[in-house]
């Protein structure tokens, strides 16, 4: 257990966080900063500020709710610390240090891939390249949506053949680590859109991840589904949880059928585990 202490105008006195289950702070009505969620590499949590602040982080002004609720994510090789700016009415700026919690992650072999997705050609090269850019494209769009607060439900059931940060040996050639969670599970299981959002994103065919399909939950926050046999939403099509959206695959680069979850927030990869723990379904 780590304890966290933040001298927020007064306010909340401490947050203890543990490094794999979401914690959640009650801040005093004086702070102006609260927080629910993950503060570890991969992690994600929903702050709150009062009416008439706003949030800089990164360079970046933050999307707020109309009661002052942000998203704020954390990538797999994030800071010991961060730091986040908040302006109040007056444009006075506080500026707040944020500890992150630093992961081990383990090395996962995996064998019998395509060996053209291990050492691609200038052809292919030239695909992924293109592939990556309107993957990028489609993610730039940040929208109002607060379809995020209603919770986060696992997309597939089946054994988790790989988990996110782990880093990838493909035929014995190191290459990017994993980000997504891989739910093993036959050719046609139903994905279900484990939260409410839009579709922004669809393509049968990607170099790496073959069928692929992306979904907007707001403020920067999408999930990405890989190697899909069967896309069932477009791109424009708003879903609910625990519809149906797709069906897994081994399309792409993958040596059998499963399900490859992804989340991003902004141009942060983060850890759907922990999506899952901050952003729980509230029965």
């Amino acid at each position: 257990m780590i304890d966290r202490y933040f001298k927020l105008n007064g306010g909340c006195r401490s947050i203890a966080l543990m490094l794999v289950v979401a914690v959640y702070c009650d801040l005093l009505m004086a702070s102006p900063l609260s927080f629910q969620g993950s503060f570890q590499q991969g992690g994600l949590v929903v702050g709150r500020v009062p009416a008439g602040h706003s949030v800089v982080y990164q360079g970046n002004l933050l999307k707020l709710s109309a009661n002052g609720q942000f998203l704020l994510g954390f990538g797999r090789d994030a800071p010991a610390q961060v730091e986040l700016t908040i302006i109040d009415s007056s444009a006075q700026q506080q500026i707040e240090t944020l500890s992150i919690a630093q992961r081990d992650y383990s090395i996962q072999r995996v064998d019998g891939v395509p060996q053209k997705t291990v050492t691609p050609s200038e052809a292919d090269l030239e695909r992924i390249r293109n592939d990556a850019a309107i993957v990028r494209s489609a993610r730039s769009q940040i929208s109002d949506s607060l379809d995020f607060l209603g919770g986060f439900d696992e997309p597939a059931i089946g054994p988790i053949t790989g988990v996110y940060g782990s880093q990838r040996v493909y035929n014995g050639i190191p290459k990017s680590p994993h980000y997504g969670v891989d739910y093993a599970a036959p050719t046609g299981t139903v994905v279900k859109a484990p939260a409410a959002g839009m579709g922004s994103f669809d393509h049968s065919d990607l170099f790496y991840s073959g069928g692929t399909l992306i979904v907007d939950h707001g403020q920067g926050l999408s999930s990405t589904f890989l190697h899909l046999s069967e896309i069932l939403v477009k791109a424009g099509q708003r879903v609910e949880r625990g519809q149906a959206i797709a069906k897994v695959g081994a399309t792409g680069r993958a040596t059998g059928p499963h399900l490859d979850w992804r989340m991003n927030w902004l141009n942060q990869r983060i850890d759907p585990h922990l999506v899952l723990k901050a952003l729980p379904v509230h029965q």
